[in-house]
């Protein structure tokens, strides 16, 4: 009895063990005929394919991106260089401007020096030209009494001493 209490239980271990290995046969036996693997794997080729466009999508737009940065930087690149340009075309600019107006300014006060040069010319002319005619005129005036007067000596010199002082005068008007 011992011993076919055993076998009963050998033989139960074996059938158990058996089913669960024709279970085990059987799913996979289903899952074959239902081609889940095949499915699984076209999946993944799916998946795999997806990724590899994705890859080779965003190595596009890299390589895009990569274009308009240099795109980009040498435009940056061209600007800072007309930039310098215009800067450096206006620094001379502005330095011819200010050579053009130092050179009128001077040339205007050239002129301006040049006409009052002129004008004290002119008025030291004329005042030389006012102090002969007043000096003839009192020459005239005195021969014209010289002679309407007699001519007596001490009469003479006090003619001259007068015509004299008012000839002092006449200058004296004149130079003020």
């Amino acid at each position: 009895m011992i011993y076919s209490k055993k076998i009963k239980r050998n033989t139960m271990a074996i059938d158990s063990t058996f089913w669960v290995a024709i279970s085990f046969f059987i799913f996979f036996g289903g899952l074959v005929y239902l081609k889940v693997p095949q499915k699984i794997n076209d999946l993944l080729n799916n998946l795999i394919l997806d990724i590899k466009n994705e890859i080779d999508e965003s190595e596009k737009l890299r390589t895009e991106a990569k274009i308009l940065l240099d795109n980009a930087q040498n435009k940056l690149d061209t600007a800072e260089n007309i930039r310098n340009e215009i800067l450096e075309q206006a620094k001379k600019d502005s330095e011819k401007l200010i050579i053009e107006l130092n050179d009128k300014f001077h040339k205007s006060s050239d002129i301006k020096k040049k006409l009052a040069e002129n004008k004290i010319y002119q008025m030291k002319e004329n005042a030389i030209k006012e102090i002969k005619d007043a000096s003839i005129k009192i020459a005239v005036d005195s021969v014209k009494k010289i002679i309407t007067t007699s001519v007596d000596s001490a009469k003479l010199d006090n003619l001259f001493q007068n015509n004299l002082d008012e000839t002092k005068k006449e200058l004296k008007k004149i130079n003020s």
